[in-house]
């Protein structure tokens, strides 16, 4: 190597094996001023943190029901739920319940509403159950389920619901079943298992309602309109009803016994039902019945098992199961209903056939994907001997032009029809929908009646179905 290269290597060399006192300080002193620095910059980028939905809220069955103490048909139930099981229950109630009786004072309309909301929140305080909201519906006495949809404003008090579903993140939802059936003909006890049936399937859907579940523009300032809420797909709807009999339900959902202890409250659970009951003071048929009970220690009116149909399951899960048989904690994909399809409903084939509420409940059943529900029994209605029976019918032209079609009853032995016989033009293709009115005479003997109708003329096709049939208890 010459002398020049060894220079050369030296100069390159020197920098790196230079270790003056300047250099030996330089890296360290950065390597602090960035350590000392780099909290800030990150602290600076890290947004906040946005809450998760609020848990005190959360609940394991969400029940929604019509009126305040519609809820006693299951709390013998309810109490296994929460004391054994340990489940969270919350309860929506569709209306005050302003309409009604007052067995304890003057009070009426709205200060009637105001006391039954009280009873109400102590009798559930009673079981443990807090949360409890009321979707200001006004209830009906009528016997139409659409008539109590419209008095309520449908709309309003199913968005209502969808927003209590979305709050409380059910797993369950109970109500009461949306059909007529011997011995429930309350419209606005079917009103809320319409309402909640919708909700069931509204609530996991992000376009429903979508201001529910849009961000807020800033959740801690004011006058944000947008709710911050999450969708929410619940996993079973159950259905249960205050009818006379519940022989239709046995294989479609399951059963609780509550003549069995209650090892929490050292009851049975038939009492517990009572307990809770008795704070409805104000209604009859239910907190008179319950005093009763607690005063006399007969228990037996409250001994009826609880039943429950199955109306829907998104997770695997045989009718007749505990309700929580196959139910997956936490949010479920959503599952849209299937809606309604002209195609496949074979009403559509039917010449004659019951008129609403009953041709309601069939669509809003296919709809919903519910298709049990049809076979459940026959379409039944109550009334009482002497009395008018008004009976929806609709007619259909299943013919390709105009036709003048009659109706013509096959009533019971002494049974009147009052609906003078008519014909009723009808349009090809389309319905006609009327009212037929039969009188019962004071002599019907009490239990049940089958009544038919026929449809005569022209568009009522004969090789399709041209006969409706209704069947009437008489009570007496």
């Amino acid at each position: 190597m010459t002398s020049s290269s060894v220079a050369r290597v030296s100069q390159l060399r020197g920098p790196l094996q230079h270790n003056s006192p300047s250099r030996r300080l330089r890296l360290p002193l950065a390597l602090l001023l960035l350590c000392a620095l780099a909290p800030a910059a990150l602290a600076q980028k890290l947004a906040p943190r946005i809450p998760p939905p609020d848990s005190r809220y959360k609940a394991d069955i969400l029940v929604i029901v019509a009126h305040p103490d519609d809820e006693t048909l299951i709390t013998g139930y309810l109490a296994h739920a929460i004391y054994d099981e340990h489940k969270r229950v919350a309860v929506a109630f569709c209306t005050w319940g302003r309409s009604g009786g007052n067995l304890v004072g003057e009070e009426q309309g709205l200060a009637l509403a105001a006391v039954r909301e009280i009873e109400a929140r102590r009798a559930l305080a009673y079981m443990g159950i807090h949360n409890v909201w009321y979707l200001g519906g006004r209830d009906h006495p009528g016997n139409d389920v659409l008539d109590s949809l419209e008095r309520w404003g449908e709309g309003a008090v199913l968005e209502r619901a969808v927003r209590i579903i979305r709050l409380t993140r059910p797993e369950v939802v109970m109500t009461m079943a949306p059909d007529n059936d011997w011995g429930e003909n309350h419209p606005d006890h079917h009103a809320s298992g319409v309402i909640a049936t919708e909700a069931f399937d509204l609530a996991g859907n992000p376009t429903a309602f979508a201001e529910q579940v849009a961000p807020p523009r800033n959740r801690l300032g004011y006058a944000n309109l947008t709710e911050g809420l999450q969708p929410w797909q619940a996993e079973k709807l159950y259905y249960f009803s205050n009818a006379n009999s519940h022989r239709y339900m046995d294989k479609y959902g399951p059963t609780f016994q509550v003549t069995g202890i209650c090892r929490a409250k050292g009851l049975t659970y038939a009492q517990i039902a009572a307990h809770e009951a008795a704070f409805h003071a104000t209604q009859q048929g239910t907190g008179d019945i319950a005093a009763a009970s607690l005063r006399t220690g007969n228990y037996t009116f409250w001994n009826v098992p609880v039943q429950f149909v199955l109306a829907k399951t998104l997770v695997p899960a045989p009718p007749t199961a505990r309700v929580f048989a196959g139910v997956v904690p936490g949010p479920l994909p959503y599952s849209p209903p299937p809606g309604y399809r002209t195609a496949a409903d074979p009403t559509l084939d039917r010449a004659i056939q019951l008129g609403n509420p009953w041709r309601f409940y069939r669509q809003l059943w296919a709809a919903h994907g519910l298709p049990q529900m049809p076979h459940l029994y026959e379409p039944e209605e109550t009334t009482g001997a002497g009395a008018i029976l008004t009976v929806p019918l609709v007619l259909r032209n299943l013919s390709a032009r105009a036709a003048r079609m009659r109706i013509q009853p096959v009533l019971p032995p002494g049974w009147r029809a009052v609906t003078a016989p008519e014909l009723y033009p009808v349009a090809a293709g389309q319905f006609y929908p009327l009212r037929f009115l039969v009188a019962v005479p004071k002599s019907a003997a009490a239990g049940w009646h089958q009544l038919r109708w026929r449809a005569v003329g022209g568009g009522a096709d004969g090789a399709k179905v041209r006969t409706a049939r209704l069947h009437v208890y008489v009570n007496r």
